[in-house]
Formats: C-alpha cells, sequence, structure tokens
C-alpha cells in the first residue's frame, strides 16, 4: 500500500507560520471535520450551503460503490474489441473529460479527448478510422452544448448508434432519452449526488478509461486504500494539512496556488486539480487560483511572490523563495484525486464559501448563446501585421497602435500582485505551440500567469475569473479558420460556436471591470510567431 503524504514548508521555517498551519489542523480536528465530511455531513459549510452540498457528497463513497460498474465497463470493452472497435474517442467537457485525460495518459492508455469546438481539432478526430470508433458521449446535465454538438457531427458522420455509441449522464437527462430513443451501444448512469469536479472515480471517470484500457480496478483500489486516513480525526492526515496550509496561505495573502510535477508519475494532474480548485473556491470575491507550471524551474513556481503557495505534486518538497510557503503531495493517482477532493471541500470550510457550487459559470454561457443569435462582433481597433486588436472594454490607453504596444498596456492594467490569464480558442494539438506564451508572458511580466485552452477554461477557471479575486487582466486569442463544421439540427457551425463562446466570454469579464485583449490571428502559424516577437520587444 502507497501512503498519501503531505509535506509543509511554511514561509520562514518552524515559526508563525507553522504555528498558524498547525492551529488550523488541530482547529479541524477539535470540530471532527474529516469524520464528518466521510460520513457527508451536509452541514459542514453552514446553512446557505447545506441544501447544495446535501445532493453533492455522495463522492466520498464512490472507492466502494463505483466497484460494481468493474464488470459492465470490462464486458462491454471486451465486446468492443471482439467487433474490431479498438479506438476510444471521449466527448467531454471539465469534470468528464480532466479525469479520464489523467487516467489514460498515467496508464499509457490511448484516448482521444474532444473537449474542445475548434473545427480543425474536431476534423483532426473525424478523420480517424470511424469503423473502428467508439464514441463516449459523456455529460452530466445531458445538455452540454460542446459534447451535444460533437454527439451531432459523429452522429452525421455515419456511426451506427447500436454500434458505436456509448452515452454517461445523470439519471433523466435528455442525454438518456437520446441514447434510449437511437438505441445507443451502451447507457451508463452515474450517480447523481456527485458534482462533475468531484466524479473522477464516478462512472464519468472509469467508463471512458476502463473501455481506452486503463486498469480502473486498481485506481479503485488505491483510493479505497486511503478512505480510513482521509476521515481521520487526527492532525496526521494529509487532507487537513494541505487544507490547512492552502486556506493559511490565502489567510496571508497568497491566493495563487503554484503547481508543478516534481516526478510523481501521473501525467496531467495539475490540470485535473486546477478545476477542482477554482470552480470550488472561486467565489464571493475570494478563493485559491491555481497555476498550472510545465515543471519547478518555469517562471511562477521558482520565482514565485507572496502571493503564491507552491504545491509539487511528487515526492519532494521544493525550494522557494523565503517569504512563500511550499507542499508536496505523493501517492497513487487513486488516492491523489481522493486527497484533493478532501483538501478543498475543507478549504472551502475554512474559507467561509460552498465548494459545490459555481455561480458565476452561466453568465458565459448566456452571452454565447446572445451572441449565436446574431449579435455584432466589434470591429478590431487596429490591425499589426497577421493579428486583428480587440480591447475589450474602455482600458486601451488612447493612440495605442501596435501589437507589443497593447500587450504591454494589457500587462500594465494589473493590479499588484494580480495575474494575467491567457485564454487560447485554437487547436490544443495543431497550435500546441502557443502555450509557450505563458512562460514567456509569465518570465517577463513577474506576474503569476495562468493558461487555459478554450473553451475547455470555462469549465475550470472560468469561475475563478468572475468570481474569485477581481485582480486579473485577460488576453484572449482566436484565430482564422481553414474549414468549418456545420452542426447538424441547429443552426450554427462549429467555428460559429467557438467565436461565440470567446466574445461572450470576454464580455462578461470586461462587465466584471476587467481589461480583456483579443487577438485574432488571421493567420494561427504566423500570428503566433508576432505574438512572441511583439513580447521581445520590450522589457
Amino acid at each position: 500500500m502507497s501512503q498519501l503524504t503531505v509535506e509543509v514548508r511554511t514561509a520562514g521555517g518552524a515559526g508563525e507560520g507553522q504555528m498558524w498551519v498547525q492551529s488550523l489542523v488541530d482547529k479541524l480536528v477539535e470540530d471532527r471535520v474529516a469524520s464528518a465530511l466521510a460520513n457527508q455531513d451536509p452541514t459542514l459549510w453552514g446553512p446557505r450551503a447545506q441544501p447544495e452540498a446535501a445532493r453533492r457528497l455522495a463522492w466520498v463513497a464512490l472507492p466502494k460503490t463505483s466497484r460494481p460498474l468493474l464488470a459492465s465497463i470490462e464486458a462491454l470493452r471486451t465486446q468492443l474489441r471482439s467487433d474490431g472497435i479498438d479506438r476510444v474517442v471521449l466527448a467531454g467537457m471539465g469534470g468528464s473529460s480532466l479525469a479520464p485525460e489523467v487516467i489514460c495518459a498515467t496508464a499509457g492508455v490511448p484516448l482521444t479527448v474532444l473537449d474542445t469546438t475548434d473545427p480543425g481539432q474536431v476534423a483532426s478526430a473525424l478523420a480517424g478510422d470511424l469503423a473502428r470508433t467508439v464514441l463516449v458521449v459523456s455529460s452530466k446535465s445531458g445538455s452540454t452544448v460542446e459534447t451535444d454538438s460533437h454527439r451531432r457531427i459523429f452522429a452525421a458522420a455515419g456511426l451506427d448508434p447500436a454500434a458505436h455509441l456509448v452515452a454517461v449522464t445523470d439519471p433523466g437527462s435528455p442525454l438518456q432519452q437520446i441514447a434510449e430513443a437511437d438505441g445507443y451501444r451502451a447507457l451508463i448512469l452515474a450517480e447523481p449526488n456527485v458534482g462533475g469536479r468531484y466524479s473522477a472515480l464516478s462512472a464519468f471517470g472509469l467508463v471512458p478509461s476502463g473501455l481506452a484500457g486503463a486498469d480502473i480496478a486498481l485506481l479503485l483500489d488505491d483510493a479505497a486504500q486511503q478512505c480510513a486516513l482521509l476521515a481521520a480525526d487526527d492532525p496526521a492526515n494529509p487532507a487537513l494539512r494541505l487544507a490547512a496550509v492552502l486556506a493559511a496561505g490565502h489567510a496571508a495573502g497568497a491566493e495563487k496556488v503554484v503547481l508543478a510535477d516534481t516526478g510523481s508519475g501521473i501525467l496531467g494532474f495539475a490540470d485535473w486539480a486546477e478545476q477542482l480548485i477554482a470552480e470550488s473556491t472561486g467565489k464571493e470575491g475570494t478563493g485559491l487560483l491555481p497555476v498550472v507550471v510545465p515543471n519547478p524551474g518555469a517562471p511562477g513556481f521558482a520565482d514565485a511572490g507572496a502571493d503564491a503557495t507552491l504545491v509539487a505534486i511528487g515526492p519532494s518538497v521544493p525550494s522557494s523563495p523565503a517569504q512563500t510557503a511550499s507542499v508536496a503531495t505523493s501517492g497513487t493517482l487513486g488516492g491523489q484525486f481522493l486527497l484533493w477532493e478532501y483538501a478543498v471541500a475543507v478549504v472551502g470550510r475554512l474559507l467561509g464559501i460552498n465548494p459545490f457550487d459555481q455561480p458565476d459559470v452561466e453568465a458565459a454561457k448566456v452571452a454565447a448563446r446572445t451572441q449565436l443569435t446574431g449579435a455584432a462582433t466589434p470591429a478590431p481597433a487596429f490591425v499589426d501585421g497577421e493579428v486583428a486588436v480587440h480591447p475589450v472594454g474602455n482600458w486601451l490607453p488612447a493612440g495605442v497602435s501596435t501589437l507589443s504596444d497593447a500587450l504591454w498596456a494589457l500587462v500594465s492594467a494589473a493590479p499588484p500582485q494580480g495575474y494575467l490569464a491567457v485564454q487560447a480558442y485554437l487547436d490544443r494539438v495543431a497550435d500546441a505551440s502557443a502555450a509557450v506564451l505563458r512562460t514567456e508572458l509569465a518570465r517577463r511580466t513577474w506576474l503569476q500567469t495562468t493558461f487555459g485552452w478554450g473553451p475547455r477554461y470555462l469549465h475550470s477557471t472560468g469561475q475563478y475569473h468572475k468570481g474569485g479575486h477581481q485582480n486579473g487582466v485577460f488576453l484572449q486569442l482566436t484565430g482564422a479558420l481553414e474549414g468549418d463544421i456545420p452542426v447538424p439540427g441547429t443552426d450554427f457551425t462549429l467555428g460559429e460556436l467557438q467565436q461565440a463562446q470567446a466574445v461572450g466570454d470576454a464580455q462578461v469579464l470586461a462587465a466584471h471591470g476587467r481589461p480583456v485583449l483579443r487577438l485574432h490571428l488571421l493567420d494561427r502559424a504566423a500570428g503566433l510567431v508576432a505574438l512572441v516577437h511583439a513580447l521581445q520587444e520590450q522589457r
């Protein structure tokens, strides 16, 4: 059995910071928070949160209650393989895609994930061998617009639902009705009393991962072995220790949590934790902003300031600046899923918020729908080479007429200890080089800098952007399309939906008083090169 561990190094060593963390742990133990959470007590977050919490706590029992799924998933996989169907494509967003992607990457089994509205990325998935493809349509609500669009597009491409389509959804959802009416090969109903970001060990995490060939029985075994430890009202409980250091850091002004892998062997775990942290805590003007970096030597981690707590996903506590606390969490994947779910739920109690709602997510969806009904998109302020520059709101100083000046005007608009969010509505496979912008910007601006693929981030950090600390500035990237894909049964294309999501979210952020700069790449490859050059022109 691989035991979960959480090692903590606080600012100032064993002094005031360590005492603060220990006092929070002692209070959590005294209040018997861990055992109450294990017993699914909905009163832990106060009376306002109780109605929501009462129907969102079944995740603590998933290592046991998900076990009956194993036989049916294995039987379905065997049947599919016997029919020559061995390519798994997952259509899902947020909690329906992030955990399976981590599980399969760590297990080394192939899984094609569609959590995008970029026509090029969807076209690449369609270009695979459809005769060998099972499409797993995964949506808790059963009406997620991106996932429903993927379902419609693949069905129109000729996939026989009875042979090639599998649905994972909550009971009574529109997707259940569609799957039953169209005779899907399989319909698997998930535990409804689990929120999307806490669903890693539910059908949403297990079905696509098991069909792809990951050892999901071992995943549940690993999690189950940690249940007693995480439920213990004991100062050694790693979830209480992790929650305490994150909350203590927040109280001291470290509202960013910078995550880097230090040799865990778990691939992409920080991307999953990003959604859990941001959506659970980023509300009511408070919360923790997760910042995912590629390695512990990356800017934002190695040079973090007092506004950040460093978290290593791996076996050793990282070295950190003297004023910054650092944490290392280690253990197997199933145990780490459960550790972070417990810890973030407890952080919600310590911050005085409800960790199970997402009150600011709907605004961006409404704005996108408005755009799709024909709302006008403003013309660019100017065009510089292959980049059309669209400032959203009235923050850009008069006279700015170059890409470089616009970028640095955005950076200058960030308040002290604010953050910069890069939001790329591009193809995260073909345009993967866009991610280098995070490193370049973080190195040159000294701001904590996040990078998210759109619309994927709308189901993750998008909640924090609107509901958390209002000290962010936003760089949004969109790009010209080489081709588009109509969404059957609707009056829009994927490209139109992608544009509507970008423009809509930018408008919502601007309405919150946040500076947004949308850069439309008239040629994607040339535009990305021009962006890097523009960053290098100053500072």
